[in-house]
C-alpha cells in the first residue's frame, strides 16, 4: 500500500479476517508435503476394523470359547459391549452394565478385565475384574463371577458372586487382567498397590497379594480353591500366589501353542519390561526396575528372574503386553510375541523363543497414532489392537507392497522439500511462519516455526481448540543455541493419517542437517543437547494432546511479524489465505515468555504449565491422571491444590501437589526445581528454567487458600 501501512483484508471478508493480514495470498506448497511413511521392514501394519463402531475408553476385547462370531469389548466406565463381527453393518449392544459398581474417579481405576470360563458354552460363567469401592468406602480390586443365561447375549447382574476382594491403598498400579490358563485355573495379576518405588515393598512380601500373579481354582470350591502346586499352597506365604515381583502388570497372555505366559510390566522411570512368567518365579520389582537397581546403587539379585527384554524412555513410557501371534493373515509374524506402548503407539516383536536375561532386543513392527490399551486375540489367532483414546478396534494385517521408489526417507534436510535446497537455512517457499504465545521450554533454545499444508487442503479447529491438520501436513521447528542451528524437527501427518516425528542434526558448518535414526546426546557449547528419538517425539505428541503441540487457537491468537514488516494477527492471516477455517471468537493464552507481564500471575503461570506440562497431565494423558494442567481447566478441577501426591512426596512430610502460599511444600514446584529424572518436564531437558520456576513459585506463594472443589 502506498502509504506504507500494513495491508488489510479485502472488503467483504468474514468478520474473523477483517483488519490486518500478514500475507496477501496463500503460497503454493508443492514440496513440503508428508510422503508415505517409511516402509516397515516387518511387513505388517494396523488398519481400522469395524469402522462403524466406536467405544468409550475400551481397555480389552475378547471372544468366548467356541463362539467366533461375537466380539466383546470392555469399556473402562463399566460396560461390556458385544457385536456380531459378520453383521453388515455391525451394531453393538450391552452385554453387562456395571457402571454403578466401578470407580472411575481415577485414571487407572474402572472396569479392567474379563475372562470367559473354558466351559462357558455349558455353564455360562464369565469372570470380571474391576476397581470399585468396598463396604468402608475405600478402593478395592474385585473379581466377580457372573452368569449368562441366554448363550452370551447378556449377563444377569443378579448372578454376581464375589470371588476375590483386595483393598487398594492407592488408585493406581491395579493390574487387573485375568485369564484362564491351559490348566483350567484362573490367573489374575495385581500391581504393587501404588506409591513411588513401592514404598512398603509390597511386591516382594509373600504375605501380600500386591505385585503378584495369582492362580485360583474357581471350580474346586466357593469362592475358590488353591491349586496344590502353588508355591505357598502349604506354607510360607499367601496360597494364591503363582509368581512374584511385578510393579504394574498391564496385559499378559498365554501362548496358545506352548502355554508360556508373556507379561508386560510398566516401569517406574527408566525401563519398561517384558517377562516370561513361570511358577514360583520372582521378577524383581522393587529390587529391580527391568535390569537396573530400582533404588540406585547396587542391589542383591540372587533368585530373581531377569526380563526377556526391556526398552527405555527413548522408545516409550508405558508397556502394553500382547500375544504370541498364531494367526494366518501375516505369515512373517507367526511365532513372534507382539506388544506395544500406550504412550507412543509403537508396536514391537520379540522371538517366542527369546530367553529371560538373554538381552533380546525388541524389533519395531510399526508406529501407530493409537493409545494402545490392549491387544485382543480372536479365536482364529488373529490380533486386534484396542485404542483407548480413539475408541476403535484395529486389525493387525500384512502390509501392502511398497510403491515403486517408495519407502525411503530423505537423509538430508535439504532433500526433504521443506528447506531451500540451495540454502537449507531458509524454508521452502510454500511454508508459512508462525509463533506461539506460550512456548515449550527447550533448554533456552531459540526457535523458528513453520507450517506446510498441502495445496487445496486446509486446517480446521477441533476439540479444545487444537487444529486438525489434513494428511500431508508438516510442522517444521528449528532450534538454535547462541544463533547456531542445532536441530530441525519435522512432524508429519502421513497420507495414512499417522503422525510421526523426524529429527535432523545440523552439521558444525551449518550448511545442512542429517536425519537421525535414533536419539542422541551431545555437547553444544557449554551445555548438553538431547536429540529425541522418534519414540520420544510421540511421548509429547500423543493422542490425548491431539498430536500437534502449539497448533491450537489459544496459542496462535497473537500478532506475528510477517516478512515485509507486516505485524498482523496470525489467525486472521491464516483464515484470509484459506489455510484455516475459524469457527468464530477464540480463546487466547497470555503471551510468553512474559514472566513479569501485565496479566495476573495465575494466568501467566497457568499458561506456562499448559505449554510445558499439560501434554501429559490431562485426562487420558501419560501423567497417570494425577492432575489436569490445561489452561482452561478451573483450578478447583485440576486436582492440584490441596491434593496429596500419589507418586511420592519427595521427602517432604505432608507435602501437597500445591500447598497454598508455600512452594517449598508443593510437589509441583519441587519437581520443577529437582534434578533428573525427578525433574519435570522429564524429556529432553537438562537445563532448569529458572524464570519459569520462579513464575510458578510466585503463583503458589500468592494463593491464600485452595478454591472450593467442583
Amino acid at each position: 500500500m502506498g502509504d506504507g501501512s500494513p495491508p488489510r483484508a479485502p472488503d467483504g471478508g468474514s468478520p474473523e479476517v477483517q483488519g490486518l493480514v500478514g500475507l496477501d495470498a496463500r503460497p503454493a506448497n508443492p514440496t513440503c508435503v508428508a510422503p508415505p511413511r517409511p516402509t516397515d521392514a516387518a511387513g505388517a501394519t494396523v488398519a481400522r476394523a469395524y469402522p462403524e463402531l466406536s467405544f468409550t475408553q475400551p481397555v480389552f476385547a475378547l471372544q468366548a470359547p467356541g463362539d467366533s462370531r461375537r466380539i466383546y469389548v470392555v469399556e473402562r466406565g463399566g460396560r461390556v459391549r458385544v457385536f456380531d463381527k459378520d453383521a453388515v453393518p455391525p451394531t453393538s449392544s450391552v452385554f453387562v452394565d456395571l457402571s454403578g459398581k466401578v470407580n472411575v474417579e481415577h485414571d487407572e481405576t474402572g472396569l479392567l478385565g474379563m475372562a470367559f470360563h473354558p466351559a462357558f458354552a455349558t455353564n455360562g460363567q464369565v469372570f470380571i475384574s474391576y476397581v470399585g469401592n468396598n463396604a468402608m468406602g475405600g478402593l478395592a480390586s474385585f473379581i466377580v463371577r457372573y452368569r449368562s443365561a441366554d448363550g452370551g447375549a447378556t449377563v444377569d447382574p443378579a448372578s454376581a458372586e464375589v470371588v476375590l476382594e483386595q483393598e487398594q491403598p492407592f488408585s493406581f498400579h491395579n493390574g487387573g487382567h485375568l485369564a484362564f490358563g491351559p490348566d483350567g485355573f484362573l490367573y489374575f495379576a495385581l500391581g504393587d498397590g501404588g506409591g513411588r518405588v513401592d514404598p512398603e515393598r509390597r511386591a516382594q512380601n509373600p504375605e501380600l497379594l500386591f505385585g503378584k500373579m495369582l492362580r485360583l481354582d474357581v471350580d474346586g470350591a466357593r469362592p475358590y480353591a488353591i491349586p496344590p502346586t502353588n508355591p505357598y499352597a502349604i506354607a510360607g506365604g499367601r496360597k494364591e500366589i503363582y509368581a512374584t515381583g511385578f510393579r504394574n502388570p498391564w496385559r499378559w497372555s498365554f501362548d496358545r501353542s506352548t502355554g508360556a505366559i508373556w507379561l508386560g510390566d510398566v516401569g517406574e522411570k527408566l525401563l519398561e519390561e517384558i517377562n516370561r512368567v513361570e511358577l514360583g518365579g520372582n521378577y524383581g520389582w522393587s529390587i529391580l526396575e527391568g535390569t537396573e537397581c530400582a533404588r540406585g546403587g547396587t542391589c542383591a539379585t540372587t533368585g530373581l528372574t531377569p526380563p526377556v527384554a526391556v526398552y527405555g524412555r527413548d522408545e516409550g513410557v508405558s508397556v502394553t503386553g500382547g500375544y504370541v501371534y498364531r494367526g494366518a493373515a501375516v505369515p512373517a509374524l507367526v511365532g513372534k510375541y507382539i506388544f506395544g506402548d500406550f504412550g507412543t503407539g509403537r508396536i514391537w516383536t520379540l522371538p517366542a523363543d527369546a530367553a529371560p536375561g538373554g538381552g533380546a532386543k525388541p524389533s519395531l513392527l510399526t508406529a501407530t497414532p493409537l493409545s494402545i490399551s490392549s491387544f485382543a486375540e480372536l479365536n482364529d489367532g488373529e490380533l486386534l489392537v484396542v485404542d483407548f483414546a480413539g475408541g476403535g478396534l484395529h486389525r493387525l494385517q500384512a502390509s501392502a507392497p511398497p510403491a515403486p521408489g517408495g519407502g525411503a526417507f530423505p537423509t538430508l534436510l535439504s532433500a526433504t522439500g521443506c528447506a531451500d535446497p540451495t540454502n537449507p537455512n531458509l524454508p521452502s517457499a510454500g511454508l508459512i511462519p508462525y509463533d506461539v504465545n506460550a512456548p515449550l521450554w527447550s533448554d533456552g533454545a531459540q526457535k523458528e516455526r513453520f507450517i506446510g499444508v498441502p495445496d487445496g487442503a486446509s486446517m480446521k479447529v477441533g476439540p479444545e481448540g487444537v487444529l486438525e491438520a489434513p494428511p500431508g501436513t508438516v510442522a517444521v521447528k528449528t532450534f538454535l543455541l547462541g544463533g547456531r542451528r542445532v536441530e530441525t524437527r519435522l512432524f508429519m501427518r502421513h497420507p495414512d493419517g499417522v503422525w510421526a516425528g523426524y529429527t535432523y542434526e545440523w552439521n558444525d558448518a551449518g550448511t545442512d542437517a542429517v536425519l537421525l535414526e535414533t536419539g542422541k546426546v551431545k555437547p553444544v557449547g557449554a551445555q548438553t543437547w538431547t536429540f529425541p528419538s522418534r519414540g520420544d517425539c510421540m511421548q509429547c505428541h500423543n493422542a490425548a494432546a491431539g498430536f500437534v503441540l502449539g497448533l491450537e487457537v489459544a496459542q496462535l491468537n497473537r500478532d506475528f511479524p510477517y516478512p515485509g514488516g507486516r505485524l498482523a494477527p496470525q489467525l486472521g492471516t491464516l483464515a484470509h489465505i484459506g489455510v484455516l477455517t475459524l469457527p468464530g471468537p477464540v480463546a487466547q493464552l497470555p503471551r510468553m515468555p512474559a514472566y513479569d507481564g501485565p496479566e495476573p500471575v495465575e494466568e501467566r503461570a497457568r499458561a506456562y504449565l499448559h505449554a510445558n506440562c499439560a501434554v501429559c497431565h490431562r485426562p487420558e494423558g501419560l501423567g497417570r491422571g494425577e492432575s489436569d494442567l490445561r489452561y482452561a481447566t478451573p483450578l478447583a478441577n485440576t486436582k492440584l491444590c490441596g491434593v496429596a501426591p500419589e507418586h511420592g512426596d519427595l521427602g517432604v512430610a505432608g507435602a501437597l501437589l500445591i500447598t497454598p502460599g508455600d512452594p517449598s511444600r508443593s510437589v509441583l514446584s519441587r519437581r520443577m526445581h529437582g534434578q533428573p529424572p525427578a525433574r519435570m518436564p522429564p524429556l529432553a531437558v537438562s537445563v532448569k528454567d529458572t524464570q519459569g520456576t520462579e513464575l510458578v513459585d510466585a503463583w503458589i506463594s500468592s494463593l491464600p487458600a485452595c478454591p472450593a472443589g467442583p
